[in-house]
């Protein structure tokens, strides 16, 4: 009878363990970037034109990118301004301040084409394409 207790009580917590997911120190996971992120949308100062962005890349506010701190670098988006419904693609290849709330920096060249240089900030959708530069 005593051997019957101690091999419940050494298997019992491993059965609990494992209906809960917990048995296997290798089951990690892993963390998934969203797929969709709404937020306020702001654009580059020109005092960085010219400047490293945090891939390596050189910025200009003539190219189609963004900076973004919840998105891997690389990553092709879709951003939508919320207000007139215009959207536009780029390229994350940069990192905002750790401390800054917005979801995306764009290039100034972005924001013209979603129209919100006027207003400096715009309520924006952000729908990730992927890795791979889409075909338009």
């Amino acid at each position: 009878m005593k051997s019957h207790l101690i091999i419940l009580m050494i298997t019992l917590p491993l059965l609990l363990a494992t209906a809960y997911g917990q048995a296997s120190k290798h089951a990690v996971k892993k963390k998934n970037p969203p797929r969709v992120l709404y937020g306020t949308a702001s654009y580059y100062h020109d005092k960085f034109n010219g400047r490293k962005t945090a891939n390596g890349e050189i910025f200009s506010q003539k190219k189609l990118t963004a900076a973004c701190n919840v998105l891997p670098m690389g990553t092709w988006i879709k951003v939508t301004n919320l207000r007139n419904g215009k959207s536009v693609i780029v390229k994350t290849n940069d990192r905002l301040h750790p401390r800054m709330k917005r979801v995306v920096d764009l290039s100034r060249t972005a924001a013209q084409k979603i129209g919100y240089v006027g207003d400096g900030l715009a309520k924006v959708k952000v729908e990730v394409l992927g890795k791979k530069k889409p075909s338009v």
